[in-house]
């Protein structure tokens, strides 16, 4: 559902066709817009696997989502983003109750509506979190029970309902698709009895991941069509095999697979190696419908809503940290794009001396692991960071460091602020506790607000 061309640079239109889906009729059939009841609630995870995430859309009819949760997309792009999305589809979003609202049985009603001046609104909501990842030799999945717009034929012409996940360096850049990654785990148009799933990754047009198609697969739904009825829609992200994989599912049924070894290591790393945030929506118009016979019309009918009956994610194995080997010095600078593990952050090209990488797009709740510092018999008691900022006015956060797990409290943190620039680089010097012997490190990192606040090219320690 996005679409972008390499790194800091204006986003083309994505899909202009979706190849090897061979030849489909669009359904003759119109059919009603009554939005179906939903299951008691997300189904318990299996053995093994823990729940990070979960919305059963339970509320009065009528009510918002829970902006703990979810965020509200609106207008007709991200703030300074590209036009209509990127994709080239037609309706404004909004966060009125006419486009995203509950309905009192458990469901999450996503409805596009047209105007008596012929304009569309829909809706488009977001997770707050963007830290969904599979966890090193660990399994990470994503699903929702859900039925499309119950719409055919010419009522259903520009419908294109989606459920699908964004890099977290996309946020707060939106210019950097589709290195940072877009797993669309459902997507649709025109009410036709198919969901196609789809990785994007490297760069537009072309690349390695054949943008802006992307490398997809589609199926039909199984048993009643995608608009008569619900269907469970997964992505399970297995960093358990060699090489690691990507599976879609639609009722359990896996139809499609992506590979790490289908692309080369450093477009895979650029594209998994962060956290995730999930999307729900439903545009009308756009590139992908344009190639199944064009965006709405006259016949186009509104008020078909995409129920949503729940989302998930799902996390399982994996989260075993190695003994620290003692391989990193505590008093050298430590590259902070050698992380072990992280979640959130993304590396690029550094204008720093010395040049190299350094990480980014960096917001509260983030973080990233070091393993294995070793900080010798004599305590350390400084910390370094290089850090740079173009944060907007009033927009500033901690940098943290923590020792051996996320969960321990901060030995010392020191607070960043626009310095001039994403690429204007100052070192800062703070206190911490004193620290010997050999640690994991955390960089974690808070601000209590969603904007990126801060990048790091290396850090260190003193004594």
């Amino acid at each position: 559902m996005s679409d972008s061309s390499g790194t800091r640079g204006r986003r083309p239109l994505r899909r202009a066709l979706v190849a090897a889906l061979g030849t489909l009729g669009l359904a003759a059939a119109a059919a009603t817009a009554g939005a179906p009841s939903a299951s008691a609630s997300a189904p318990t995870p299996p053995s093994g696997w823990t729940r990070v995430f979960a919305d059963d859309f339970n509320g009065p009819a009528g009510s918002g989502v829970d902006t703990a949760d979810w965020r509200y997309d609106t207008g007709t792009s991200y703030p300074g983003g590209p036009a209509n999305w990127g994709t080239g589809e037609v309706e404004r979003m909004t966060s009125s109750s006419d486009n995203v609202a509950l309905d009192g049985n458990g469901n999450l009603l996503i409805t596009p509506r047209r105007n008596a001046g012929g304009a569309w609104t829909s809706g488009r909501i977001e997770t707050n979190r963007t830290d969904f990842q599979a966890p090193s030799g660990g399994k990470l999945r994503v699903e929702a029970r859900v039925q499309m717009p119950n719409a055919t034929g010419a009522a259903a012409k520009g419908y294109w309902p989606a459920f699908w996940m964004l890099g977290a360096p996309y946020r707060g850049d939106y210019q950097n698709w589709p290195s940072v990654g877009e797993l669309d785990i459902m997507e649709n148009v025109q009410g036709l009895n198919t969901v196609w799933a789809t990785m994007h990754c490297g760069t537009s047009p072309g690349g390695p991941c054949n943008e802006t198609s992307g490398i997809g697969s589609s199926t039909s739904c199984p048993g009643t069509t995608c608009q008569a009825g619900f269907h469970t829609y997964a992505m399970e992200w297995d960093r358990s095999v060699s090489p690691e994989a990507i599976r879609f599912s639609v009722d359990g049924s896996v139809y499609h697979t992506v590979t790490a070894n289908q692309v080369d290591a450093a477009t895979w790393a650029d594209a998994t190696g962060h956290g995730f945030f999930v999307i729900l929506n439903v545009a009308m118009g756009g590139g992908f419908p344009n190639a199944f016979g064009g965006g709405p019309d006259g016949g186009t009918e509104p008020g078909h809503p995409m129920v949503v009956d729940y989302v998930q994610v799902l996390s399982a194995g994996g989260g075993t940290t190695p003994p620290p080997g003692g391989d990193r010095n505590a008093y050298s600078a430590i590259q902070a794009e050698s992380y072990d593990s992280q979640s959130g952050v993304g590396t690029e090209t550094t204008g720093d001396s010395g040049g190299g990488q350094n990480i980014g797009w960096i917001a509260d709740g983030d973080w990233a692991l070091y393993q294995g510092v070793d900080f010798g018999s004599t305590p350390a008691r400084q910390f370094y960071g290089r850090v740079a900022s173009g944060a907007a006015p009033g927009v500033s956060g901690l940098v943290e460091v923590r020792l051996d797990s996320r969960g321990n409290a901060p030995v010392g943190s020191f607070a960043v602020g626009n310095t001039g620039g994403w690429q204007s680089w100052r070192t800062v010097p703070t206190n911490i506790s004193p620290v010997t012997g050999t640690h994991d490190v955390y960089l974690t990192f808070a601000s209590g607000q969603p904007s990126d606040f801060v990048n790091v090219n290396w850090f260190g320690f003193g004594h």
